[in-house]
């Protein structure tokens, strides 16, 4: 991958205060009507890895049973993630930047493997944002629920998590629905 592809994805910066969201991300939130900062916070959460002393999101991640496999290539992960598949089932394996779950998302790509594409991962986590959101409420219960549906402590933990992510990129918090309305990317 090209140094420039890897910009484009936030690979290859940092996250300082004021940092916007690299533009894949605001590409793929504006699609799905999300705020670009919200996604670039949960893939930090979700896949961020420390690089040369950066937290960035990394691609090539899986989560298999609990345990995050990291690696330098995409077909690197593909392979690791058809070996996960084996032994595990779709609904304990995550994969790619938004960590899209096998089980409950396997639908909305071709092959398993098309999770991580980066570009078709941001999408389908944008996608899944959207999805939790409802009309008139502001993105943080919808944070949550990316996480865990259901809701409950696990979202809240999550969503705390993702607000740290938010706080330390903008130094601005989702608290009102104005702050963080669709399109401001």
């Amino acid at each position: 991958m090209t140094l420039v592809r890897l910009a484009l994805l936030g690979l290859a910066t940092a996250v300082h205060a004021q940092e916007a969201p690299p533009p894949a991300y605001r590409l793929a939130a504006r699609q799905a009507g999300v705020p670009s900062p919200v996604l670039y916070a949960v893939a930090l959460q979700e896949s961020g890895m420390k690089l040369h002393g950066r937290l960035i999101p990394w691609p090539w991640t899986l989560n298999v049973a609990g345990q995050a496999e990291r690696y330098a290539t995409r077909a690197e992960a593909c392979a690791g993630l058809r070996r996960a598949l084996d032994r595990t089932a779709g609904k304990r394996i995550d994969a790619g930047l938004g960590q899209i779950n096998l089980g409950y998302h396997a639908h909305r790509v071709a092959q398993p493997c098309d999770l991580l594409d980066p570009y078709r991962n941001l999408a389908i986590a944008a996608e899944i944002l959207r999805e939790q959101h409802a009309p008139g409420e502001d993105w943080l219960p919808a944070i949550g629920r990316y996480h865990r549906p259901a809701g409950g402590a696990l979202a809240n933990r999550y969503r705390r998590s993702v607000v740290r992510h938010l706080r330390r990129m903008s130094g601005q918090s989702l608290s009102s629905p104005h702050s963080s309305a669709p399109g401001k990317s």
